[in-house]
């Protein structure tokens, strides 16, 4: 069996670490990655964003995603000997469910195009990446695919559509490497309807194979701890598919990081959890909490019918709060039709405290092992 993974979305950790943003670990400097690495993490996952730039040539923020960051990160882990899993976007900045924007360059273009950009777009950053000795140990085509992707041609319902794009990517990595095992990723893990509907329409409009069902799971917006356990339990019979919780997070407290970032009120965006959002969540938002949380997400996922929990990604453990790094720019807003403000709404739920500490989930992450020789809080 290959290796149970423990994954983390470090996609932003350039901007930080350009914004002076400064790790530790027990006290001593290090570098962020090395420290991950040392609590037992094996992969590393990236997004990529087609444009991530203003007309001007300014980032968007959020960690820049082009292709060079995104590389330039892998390399770092592959020469740690961590794995890396590339999550296509397939637009120039954040693709969710509330969200699915065409790339610039993109829009405009009929089915018939799109799914062509798709395919060539692909099948050209797995060229790179093979050019440049760097090739993913996992591709994820599109992210967080719930409501579909390239609005709006491929917004639910239109699994045609949707079906025809995801395949076009699928063919693109197929192409370049056969052997690269494919992630298609929902988000609302806890939902059960969400994931039968999704993949019984992509199935049935023709859709090509994969490997790797993916699932984000934030406590405070999907479901209780039993809807996620259910659904994953539900969907490994129904697909038999390995699986991977790949987005997670859990908050490590509820105060406010206002003085390390050094914004004004109006640019904050301030903590995604809310306390209302909060109080949904059965363990309390402190470093304690958040470590219990995740001894109950690695049970929940090793504990899959058939094997087919493979692991998870904690999404943006590295994410502290530093004066210019945020989620998004003005005119990253103008692109996805949002207002602002941008700054950082993730600070309170990296695994690092906002002076850069390593906290103690990362020793849960460390010892936990799936085959249950798990030596427990140290």
């Amino acid at each position: 069996m290959e290796n149970w993974i423990k994954g983390m979305d470090v996609s932003t950790l350039l901007e930080v670490e350009r914004c002076g943003g400064k790790f530790f670990d027990r006290g001593k400097s290090g570098d962020a990655l090395e420290i991950l690495k040392n609590y037992g993490v094996n992969m590393v996952r990236l997004r990529l964003w087609n444009d991530p730039f203003d007309e001007d040539g300014k980032s968007y923020g959020a960690g820049g995603n082009d292709v060079e960051t995104t590389l330039a990160l892998a390399k770092r882990a592959k020469k740690l000997g961590m794995g890396w899993l590339l999550d296509f976007h397939y637009s120039d900045f954040w693709a969710d469910p509330g969200k699915q924007i065409p790339p610039k360059a993109w829009q405009g273009m009929n089915e018939e195009q799109l799914s062509l950009a798709v395919h060539d777009y692909t099948a050209e950053v797995l060229k790179r990446c093979k050019e440049e000795d760097i090739m993913p140990q996992m591709v994820a085509v599109g992210n967080e695919l719930s409501n579909g992707l390239l609005w709006p041609c491929g917004r639910t319902p239109r699994y045609d559509n949707i079906a025809r794009f995801v395949s076009a990517g699928i063919r693109g990595v197929r192409e370049a490497d056969t052997t690269i095992p494919v992630m298609l990723h929902l988000d609302n893990g806890g939902c059960n309807e969400l994931y039968r509907t999704w993949f019984d329409a992509y199935f049935a409009n023709g859709g090509e194979d994969f490997e790797y069902i993916g699932l984000s799971y934030y406590p405070f917006w999907h479901g209780t701890l039993q809807m996620l356990t259910d659904n994953m339990n539900d969907i490994a019979l129904r697909y038999h598919k390995k699986m991977i919780v790949a987005e997670v997070s859990m908050g490590h407290t509820m105060e406010d990081y206002k003085d390390y970032e050094k914004l004004p009120d109006e640019l904050r965006k301030g903590m995604a959890t809310k306390p209302e959002l909060a109080a949904l969540v059965p363990y309390p938002m402190t470093p304690e909490g958040q470590a219990d949380f995740m001894e109950e997400i690695l049970k929940i996922i090793a504990q899959v019918p058939e094997g087919l929990g493979r692991g998870f990604c904690y999404w943006e453990p590295t994410w502290i709060p530093v004066p210019g790094s945020q989620w998004a720019t003005e005119k990253a807003c103008e692109y996805m039709h949002e207002k602002g403000p941008g700054g950082n709404e993730w600070a309170n739920q990296a695994l690092f405290d906002y002076d850069g500490n390593a906290l103690p989930a990362l020793e849960i992450i460390r010892d936990f092992s799936p085959d249950f020789t798990y030596i427990g809080k140290a």
